[in-house]
């Protein structure tokens, strides 16, 4: 198989050239101009950040990446789902808020923001992938609908998955509340009583006749009926249906790759990642620890898989940043080329996810690094 594209810059700088044109440096070279953008409608995938998380990309690069698209005919639009846990991105009014205060709107990023999956979660299309996992995958509308995908993805580490990659922002991010819940689970949700006030807004929106209230006015889910879609967990807003067992990250890595299929297939795409404020953690969380290693660089590529490869070995053979969370797992200094992301989080096992969706055709783990 012949080696995928990925082409690289710095983050040095000189008085002709800052990283706004670095960034579109490298577009260019990777030839995004090949894709046919002209009135097609472009879904920039991208994490807004839970606000009190300052890691998250900045919006300066979006705009300049909406300029580009744009002077090519696109009409581009930002886009992300709400998420599975209760945060300030749960709902597309306060995840629109969220978005907006991290500097994401139509003045700052130069395109306007579009919640993928809807007010609550449950706007999706169930797209056929037929995988080991899932036969089909609830994939965001507004994601769905598109006729392109852009991804900007910050790089960093994840708690679950290992790390924050292309395909992590596509696969579990484009996934709806209920699709999210299917990629994390390894069972159907449950209700915590304590937590149920009796509002039946479960039982309204469950599309299997599952959820009913009992004689203390208290939901309960009849399993013979539920499927585990997770539409529950998406509309309750008191906290008591929710998730009850959490996946591994092999499974958890190769559902998400699962996802990405579903969404790339039969469109084109193109994917761009800031190896810059490598946090140990997600950009979910309402705050940001320090970075694993320096700041690195902007690199992209029409092959997410390559591109994820290339990030993760770029940050492993980065020395580490003394005080980080790499040291919090003992005193010796971590050699180049060792798995940064293995050390901070020891049960995840990012790279079955990578060898998974190299299987399903999704890209190559073997590439080429062009540095611009």
């Amino acid at each position: 198989m012949e080696k995928s594209k990925v082409y690289f810059t710095d983050t040095r700088t000189s008085p002709q050239t800052n990283l706004l044109d670095k960034l579109e440096m490298v577009l260019k070279k990777a030839d995004i101009k090949c894709i046919d953008f002209n009135k097609k409608f472009v879904a920039i995938k991208i994490h807004f950040g839970e606000p009190g998380n300052l890691a998250y990309i900045r919006p300066n690069y979006v705009s300049r990446v909406v300029g580009i698209l744009k002077s090519m005919g696109a009409l581009p639009y930002l886009t992300d789902c709400n998420t599975l846990y209760s945060g300030r991105r749960s709902d597309a009014v306060n995840h629109l808020q969220s978005a907006s205060e991290n500097g994401f709107n139509s003045l700052s990023a130069s395109a306007h923001v579009i919640i993928a999956d809807g007010i609550k979660g449950t706007d999706f299309r169930e797209i056929p992938i037929d995988g080991e996992y899932f036969k089909t995958a609830r994939i965001g509308t507004a994601i769905a609908d598109s006729d392109i995908i852009v991804t900007m993805t910050h790089f960093k580490g994840h708690e679950q998955a290992g790390f924050v990659g292309a395909l992590k922002n596509i696969g579990m991010g484009s996934a709806s509340v209920g699709g999210k819940l299917e990629l994390h689970s390894a069972s159907k949700p449950v209700i915590d009583r304590k937590n149920c006030t009796g509002c039946r807004i479960c039982v309204k929106n469950c599309a299997h006749d599952s959820i009913h209230l009992d004689e203390d006015k208290k939901a309960f889910i009849d399993y013979e009926k539920c499927t585990g879609c997770g539409q529950c967990v998406a509309v309750c807003q008191y906290e008591s249906a929710v998730v009850a067992d959490w996946g591994d990250s092999v499974v958890l890595n190769k559902k998400i790759a699962e996802y990405s299929y579903a969404v790339l297939k039969d469109k084109p795409s193109f994917h761009i990642s800031f190896i810059m404020n490598v946090s140990p953690n997600c950009d979910c969380w309402g705050s940001n620890d320090a970075p694993l290693v320096a700041d690195i660089g902007i690199a992209a590529s029409f092959d997410p898989v390559a591109l994820d490869m290339a990030c993760a070995d770029l940050v492993n053979n980065a020395p580490a940043i003394s005080g980080s969370a790499i040291f919090d797992k003992g005193d010796n200094l971590p050699c180049r080329g060792e798995d940064k992301f293995k050390i901070v989080h020891p049960n995840t096992d990012w790279r079955a996810g990578l060898e998974y969706a190299q299987k399903l055709g999704i890209g190559n783990t073997d590439y080429e690094l062009f540095t611009i």
